[in-house]
């Protein structure tokens, strides 16, 4: 069950049977990432075509170590010329490419106890919360002037309305003309006041605030 399925000289029937698992362990991967949480289409779709490609190209470049240097290399020029996702969806995009080099080399059984495994992972550290802050936790992003000093201009608003707040970056935007500043703060109410947000507006000049869970601010 574990062994490879591929013969030494490829016949139709096995190249069929990987390029056929490895569709549809694509497509459940996908649609296992999208039943635990959100994200694009185009990202769901790619984790569903990634791993037949993926076993493909292992078909062709089989045995040949030059070719595989090489296509390693071009995987990751896609990678770091591609848009930065959150931390789940590269673990998704790594587990599609795993499940596409297992069945690229006729490990169907390898490929279908490693996607049952981790689907199983997936659903229960979800449910779990596994490693997810308080819900009191958000991370704020203020715009603020670049003529402002941003030491202290919102701790009393934040002693009134956190139990905790952390200055963790500083950048500047817009040609250096304003700087956006990103905090973890711990709300003393679960909910985001509306008082809490016009107080930082009134000191900011009405520029942009952003404030949510740092998970959801990565999809922005």
């Amino acid at each position: 069950m574990l062994n490879s399925i591929i013969p030494p000289v490829m016949t139709v029937t096995a190249f069929l049977a990987c390029l056929l698992t490895a569709i549809v362990l694509g497509i459940l991967t996908s649609l296992v990432f999208i039943a635990s949480s959100r994200h694009s289409g185009s990202w769901a779709q790619s984790l569903a075509l990634l791993p037949p490609v993926v076993t493909l190209v292992i078909m062709m470049v089989n045995g040949n170590i030059g070719a595989g240097l090489a296509v390693a290399g071009t995987f990751a020029l896609v990678r770091f010329r591609s848009v930065p996702g959150s931390a789940k969806e590269i673990v998704g995009l790594f587990m599609t490419v795993a499940i596409g080099l297992a069945c690229g080399m006729g490990y169907l059984g390898c490929a279908c106890i490693f996607f049952a495994v981790m689907a199983v992972l997936v659903f229960v550290l979800g449910k779990l919360r596994f490693g997810e802050t308080g819900r009191a936790h958000r991370q704020l992003k203020i715009t603020i002037p670049e003529n402002l000093d941003y030491e202290d201009l919102f701790d009393d608003l934040f002693e009134k309305y956190t139990a905790s707040h952390e200055l963790v970056k500083v950048r500047t935007t817009n040609m250096g003309t304003l700087y956006e500043l990103t905090y973890d703060i711990r709300l003393k109410d679960t909910q985001i006041s509306k008082e809490f947000i016009d107080a930082i507006r009134c000191r900011n000049g009405n520029l942009n605030i952003i404030c949510g869970r740092e998970a959801d601010l990565e999809l922005m």
